[in-house]
């Protein structure tokens, strides 16, 4: 049996980029899914999983920053499939500006979608999962803010380190009710948002900007969606199951080299 065979997700960001990489394996391993974005092209999304895996999936068009949109969302997945097993708190923006130059609206901005968000997501999911004997939570915080940062990061930074302390006080919370609850810390992927970040960081040569995250990788590559689809897919499933309240960086080594120029390489 599929790892993820007769469970129930919710994926939120999942049109494109990280978040539709962790639906085509979800998809892989047999899950039945609610996808959610802000865009219409999630529908697209969850037509191609249909046609590729025969998954089972519905969409549902929603900002994780309005509460009441994303208990739709569950009651929704529920009203489906009967149920709700896991949900996978991906939804994540990043804005670059200077510290000083950072508007309150371009903060409060990051701080409705990545740490409201996931607070709205978390709360609306969690009665559904003690009605139905626990379940999994992951949340994608970053290997940003808790461990490494960058210039013009700050409210990205800020809000990514907040998810870990929201993963450990769940984790301990639902313990004892069969709820876990998990984060990933991810490096660079080639996605959208990291496109446009490299825009940002370079607006005549953006191609440039991603070549030198690589060079900073030990593995010199950014990662694939699908390969953080495979870490979520591995915590939202039961092969995970003495795990709770811990951080999986999956960065391809990015954080541990000292220096980019000292050693016998």
């Amino acid at each position: 049996m599929a790892k993820l065979e007769n469970k129930v997700a919710i994926i939120t960001g999942a049109a494109m980029g990280l978040g539709e990489g962790i639906a085509q394996v979800y998809a892989k391993y047999g899950a039945k899914m609610c996808l959610i974005d802000l865009s219409g092209q999630v529908d697209e999304t969850a037509e191609k999983l249909r046609k590729e895996y025969g998954a089972q999936v519905i969409t549902f068009k929603g900002n994780v920053a309005d509460k009441s949109q994303m208990l739709k969302a569950v009651e929704q997945t529920v009203n489906e499939f009967g149920k709700l097993d896991v949900v996978c708190c991906n939804a994540g923006v990043c804005r670059l500006a200077p510290f000083e130059e950072m508007s309150d609206e371009m903060r409060d901005f990051h701080i409705d979608v990545n740490i409201k968000g996931v607070w709205n997501v978390c709360q609306a999911s969690v009665p559904q999962l003690l009605k139905n004997g626990g379940g999994n939570i992951v949340i994608a915080s970053s290997v940003t803010g808790d461990i490494v940062a960058d210039a013009g990061e700050a409210a990205y930074a800020m809000t990514k380190a907040a998810l870990v302390g929201l993963t450990k006080c769940l984790a301990v919370e639902y313990a004892d009710r069969n709820i876990r609850v998990n984060c990933t810390q991810l490096g660079y992927a080639r996605t959208p948002m990291v496109e446009k970040m490299a825009l940002e960081s370079n607006p005549a040569d953006p191609e440039s900007a991603i070549r030198d995250i690589a060079v900073g990788v030990p593995m010199k590559r950014l990662a694939d969606p699908k390969e953080v689809g495979e870490l979520f897919a591995f915590l939202g499933s039961d092969e995970s199951s003495y795990i709770t309240g811990a951080q999986f960086v999956i960065d391809g080594g990015s954080t541990l080299p000292e220096t980019m120029s000292m050693g016998t390489n």
